[in-house]
């Protein structure tokens, strides 16, 4: 099939938008932000219904260019009510995305989502699925924004000023800050609030430690960011993340004791219990020790296994007791419950692959 040359409007950021209807069809700011709010805010997957817009106007937008979502290739629902999306790009590449439930302050339920970045990933973490399937490509903005217009239209979150998607987490498939342009791209178009109209506080970027990307985050201010830890020295981080660990655990450190960070805001440190591998109370003194000097919180993650991992999870004991053994250091250690197992959809388990049944 030959590639339709028209560009996808999902790719273009606001000022790009502008300068794209200036110079493609002479139309002014005004009728690129119109165009822009059908897009993000009213989830318009053509031009036929763009009401305040001309008609001869939308036949030439037609023409010019294309509206085009990620295709929904499979969609499936865990017992404790997390949604997995398996998501074909126009190339055929595969990439999932996840819905996760919580409840609110109100009693309702409010929704975060865990977005990829990539086709794969580069990165090949031992423990974690994506990292077995190696890299296919980056993902551009419109698909990464994409999975989000996916999950609102499945939500019916057809109300920005009172969303019921609230949290975004890029924590799919990927790593954020190797594909930076992208992500810098959609965080900007996510936090504008003509658009999506996320703020930076509810938009969690994690990373397993990109030196250059990390400095751009820091600066830009776009989201919070977490870093996945997972283990407590150099030695077994060149174990568990050997491309990761390129980056000296005490440099990274370093660096992220001067982060700049936000009133009351605090860097997330990730760090995925492996059984008999990372958990024992000599490795959570390290780890206290490690983290001491930098404004965060600690999250534990009990190892979700998955086909061919060389891992195994801990036992609730000894989960318990590193938990306990951090605490008594006064390091902030919270154990999240993963959500989403039994249907491939928890931390480390995203792998883009059909799932039978």
């Amino acid at each position: 099939m030959t590639p339709d040359p028209r560009p996808n409007l999902l790719d273009f950021t606001l000022p790009a938008l502008i300068d794209w209807m200036r110079d493609e069809l002479g139309e002014p700011k005004f009728r690129a932000v119109q165009l822009w709010q059908w897009l993000w805010r009213k989830m318009a997957r053509d031009f036929e219904g763009m009401s305040d817009i001309s008609r001869a106007t939308r036949a030439r937008l037609a023409e010019a260019a294309r509206i085009r979502w990620p295709e929904v290739a499979q969609k499936q629902g865990s017992a404790d009510g997390t949604v997995k999306f398996l998501l074909r790009m126009e190339d055929g590449a595969l990439v999932e995305s996840v819905l996760i439930p919580s409840e609110g302050r109100d009693g309702g339920r409010r929704w975060s989502q865990c977005l990829s970045s990539q086709v794969g990933c580069p990165m090949a973490c031992t423990f974690c699925a994506t990292g077995s399937m190696g890299f296919g490509r980056n993902l551009s903005m419109g698909e990464i924004l994409g999975q989000v217009l996916v999950a609102r239209d499945y939500l019916g979150d057809t109300r920005p000023d009172w969303p019921v998607l609230r949290n975004l987490v890029f924590m799919g498939m990927g790593e954020p800050l190797l594909n930076w342009g992208a992500v810098k791209d959609a965080l900007v178009s996510l936090n504008d609030d003509r658009g999506l109209n996320f703020s930076p506080r509810r938009i969690t970027v994690s990373t397993c430690g990109i030196r250059e990307g990390l400095r751009e985050l820091g600066e830009s201010g776009l989201a919070y960011l977490a870093v996945s830890l997972h283990a407590p020295n150099q030695a077994l981080r060149e174990k568990l993340m050997p491309r990761a660990a390129r980056w000296p655990l005490p440099e990274l450190m370093a660096a992220l004791a001067a982060y700049p960070l936000k009133t009351r805001e605090r860097i997330t440190f990730e760090y995925l219990l492996l059984g008999g591998v990372n958990d024992s109370p000599e490795h959570a003194a390290e780890l206290a020790r490690l983290v001491a000097r930098v404004r965060g919180k600690l999250n534990l993650i009990v190892f979700n296994p998955w086909p061919g991992a060389p891992w195994q999870a801990p036992s609730e004991e000894r989960v318990l007791a590193f938990e306990r053994a951090l605490w008594d250091r006064n390091i902030t250690a919270i154990v999240r419950k993963s959500k989403g197992q039994d249907i491939a959809a928890a931390c480390g388990q995203l792998c883009a692959a059909p799932q039978q049944g």
